[in-house]
Order: C-alpha cells, then structure tokens, then sequence
C-alpha cells in the first residue's frame, strides 16, 4: 500500500527545482470593491534562509493562495542577504525599527535558545541564529516585525569587520568598543 502512495504523490503538484527552507509567515486575505462587487485576493509573507547566517524576506499577491506563496519565496530569494553571526548568537546589541514597530536584538549565552515571538522567532531560526533574546515594542503586524527584524539583523557587524572599517591591525589583547 506504501508503495502505490508513493507512486501516485511522487508527480502530484509542483516540482520544486531546490529545496530551499522557507517558512510562510502570515496569509491575508485582501478585497477590492468593483463595480461587479468584491474582488477577494490573497497575500503572503515568507522567509527564506539557509539557517547558516543568511535570510531574506518577500511578499506576494495572487488570487490563490498557493500561487501567492510561490511570489513570496521568489520575491524573498531574490532579497536573500549575510547576517553577521557570532557561534550561535548575534556580535552586539541592535535595534531594528519599520514604521511604528521596533525590535530590539539582545544576544543570549549558549544554551538560552531563541527567545521571540511569532513572526520574529521564524525570522531568526531561518538566519540560524540559536541563542538571541528580543523584545518587539509597538505594532504587532507581521509584516511590520518582520522588516523590522531584517533592519536589525542588517545593522549586525563582527568585530573583525569592525576593525577593518576603522583600519585597525588584528588585536589580541585589546577590547573592541562597538
């Protein structure tokens, strides 16, 4: 019986060309008055990452909703950007803001896990950060977290990249002031 599944699902639906991880966010279901009445259409928000410190965020809108989700991963691939990652955490304290929502990025010690909620929390597990604390402060719209989010993570710089912005030779004993 297992087999006959596997035969008939095998070709069923799309053929995806890479597996690359993405995780759907939020699907809103949006509405134009026309003349005829509503015209109802879909919109979803996706994040891709490789979970080895890269992720990118897209959006898309389709009158169904697996064709809307299909924009968004292209449209989020497309935006795929390095995320500065230190061991399992984040180098230093940032803060990420998108119109009136703001995120602050805490790193954590190892083993503190990803502390986040909701759209936050699947914008870090895809960058593969594992230990991070974060505090969402004003709107709690996906969308608006999540770009939020992506502000913060951009912001991110390592030490070494610091040092080489400033022109600094490779220290051992010094202390870097971000």
């Amino acid at each position: 019986m297992a087999e006959r599944n596997e035969k008939f699902n095998k070709n069923r639906g799309e053929k995806r060309e890479d597996n690359t991880p993405h995780r759907l966010i939020a699907i809103n279901r949006v509405t134009k008055v026309v003349k005829g009445g509503r015209r109802m259409r879909f919109t979803a928000l996706v994040v891709v990452g490789d979970e080895k410190g890269s992720v990118g965020i897209g959006t898309g809108k389709a009158a169904e909703v697996p064709e809307a989700i299909k924009k968004a991963v292209e449209a989020a691939k497309r935006d795929v950007k390095p995320v500065a990652v230190v061991g399992t955490t984040i180098p230093h304290r940032a803060e990420g803001v998108y119109g009136r929502g703001r995120v602050l990025l805490m790193p954590a010690e190892e083993g503190t896990g990803v502390i986040a909620g909701g759209p936050v929390r699947a914008v870090l597990e895809m960058a593969g950060i594992k230990d991070i604390r974060t505090k969402s402060i004003g709107t709690t719209t996906p969308i608006n977290c999540v770009r939020a989010t992506i502000n913060g993570l951009r912001q991110l710089r390592t030490a070494e990249e610091i040092m080489e912005v400033r022109n600094i030779g490779k220290a051992d004993d010094e202390k870097i002031v971000l």
